[in-house]
């Protein structure tokens, strides 16, 4: 058992002013109020809400400039994939989206490392393959699938597809305890995934790609159901 973290102030503060963010109580473009104000509207000193800014800030939420004020920056306009496990703390809705995208850039995945997997990377898919089918307890199972994925990101050559797959399984981490009905059974979940890796590995493009698709599809709906 792992121990629960301890909420700070700080990570109290950092809290209400995301999803007060996110909500919209603070719209893109505008500035917050003063420090002062805005300290006592929170009940907290200004070192804490410095503190809290500084995180959000880094977050790409706000942006803060000297002598002129701290504000709130258009993330849907400027911000990049990094937001997503924070958006999706904020409403599940982005899980739709997140999926659409697993599915279309899955796919692609599967194909492109039917083309360009080497002889080692084949090796690499069937070993991690087989540790999906003797990991115990589905959330030794989830974590033995998304290596797999990792791996076929790395099989394509692109380090941008890599990328990318690392994005969308940190996006997962938030609502990560919902997703894991796939992944209960090692036997269901390794029959699921075992036809893409046995295309990749035979060089089959058009295979590996019809695979991963069906592969997401099945995996989606399982996901899904366990968020309603």
């Amino acid at each position: 058992m792992e121990a629960l973290p301890r909420e700070t102030i700080v990570d109290v503060l950092e809290t209400r002013l995301r999803e007060d963010i996110l909500a919209g109580r603070h719209p893109a473009g505008s500035y917050l109020p003063p420090e002062r104000r805005l300290a006592d509207g929170y009940g907290v000193t200004r070192t804490t809400l410095k503190h809290a800014f500084g995180r959000l800030v880094q977050a790409g939420l706000l942006e803060t400039r000297h002598g002129v004020g701290t504000r709130v920056r258009d993330y849907a306009r400027l911000g990049g994939a990094d937001l997503l496990p924070m958006l999706v703390r904020h409403s599940p809705d982005w899980m739709d989206e997140i999926f659409e995208v697993r599915r279309s850039v899955g796919a692609l995945i599967a194909e492109r490392a039917a083309a360009r997997a080497t002889e080692e990377q084949r090796a690499e898919l069937r070993a991690l393959l087989a540790a999906v089918l003797v990991a115990e307890g589905g959330d030794a199972v989830q974590l033995a699938d998304i290596e797999v994925h990792r791996a076929l990101a790395r099989a394509t050559g692109n380090r941008v597809y890599v990328l990318l797959t690392n994005t969308l399984f940190n996006a997962y981490l938030p609502v990560r305890a919902a997703l894991v009905g796939p992944f209960n059974s090692p036997d269901a979940a390794h029959a699921r995934l075992e036809p893409v890796v046995e295309a990749v590995t035979a060089g089959d493009r058009a295979g590996a790609g019809r695979a991963a698709e069906a592969y997401l599809t099945a995996t989606e709906r399982i996901m899904l159901e366990g968020l309603a």
